[in-house]
């Protein structure tokens, strides 16, 4: 039994896959129930038939703005709002964690860029992502829970004025492909994180950070290379 749903979730990743034998088959039964009523559901809410997996609970807006590839999982409680120039890109084999918000726009004065997601990339629980100034997220990366990315700022030069009232200024946000961003981290507007970088629990990361760098404290610095 074990290894023809090994098989079977080798197919639909496109890489090997060896199921555990201690899970117990009554579990599996469920996981695959679940996984057939959520393929149904992606269909009405995303208005596609390509091949994607979404709870009930999640909301998503302007699906027209979003394009993804085989075997987008999208977990219970998220929120999407693809609203923006640009909409929102998933690769294959992308998993959004549950009570996620990927939000592209701010403000309805001034709509943002968006968001680009490579492949094989796992967005952990409860995490934020204000894509107003643009994020791209490359292969391989995955993400630790808690996780938040605010690619836009505040213009608060002026004291005489509310910031509220000052607008806002955009970079963007860039982080290369196989990184480990960990649990509660935060990324700022202008951060550019190389490849193959890990950035620590907690951290708070803005500037360039160079490939192969481990990071970690506020503001993240480098503590070491893995190169």
């Amino acid at each position: 039994m074990s290894k023809f749903i090994s098989k079977i979730i080798t197919k639909i990743k496109g890489e090997e896959f060896v199921l555990d034998d201690r899970v117990p088959n009554c579990y599996l039964f469920g996981f695959f129930t679940r996984k057939i009523w959520y393929s149904i559901v992606a269909i009405f809410k995303l208005h596609n038939i390509t091949r994607a997996f979404v709870h009930p609970s999640s909301k998503i807006r302007c699906t027209k703005y979003i394009k993804y590839g085989k075997n987008l999982n999208i977990d219970r409680h998220c929120y999407i709002d693809a609203l923006s120039t640009d909409g929102i890109t998933f690769g294959e084999n992308v998993s959004v964690g549950k009570n996620t918000c990927i939000e592209c726009s701010g403000t309805l004065k001034n709509i943002g860029k968006g968001l680009v997601v490579g492949n094989n990339v796992g967005l952990g629980t409860h995490g934020f992502f204000g894509c107003a100034g643009g994020i791209k997220i490359g292969d391989n990366t995955i993400f630790g829970n808690y996780v938040t990315l605010h690619s836009e700022n505040h213009n608060y030069s002026n004291t005489e004025k509310p910031i509220r009232s000052q607008g806002i200024n955009r970079k963007g946000i860039t982080i290369g492909e196989d990184c480990w961003i960990g649990a509660k981290a935060t990324i700022l507007d202008g951060a550019n994180i190389g490849k193959g970088c890990i950035v620590a629990a907690g951290a708070v990361v803005r500037g360039d950070i160079p490939e192969y760098s481990i990071v970690g404290g506020v503001p993240a610095k480098i503590i070491k290379r893995r190169k």
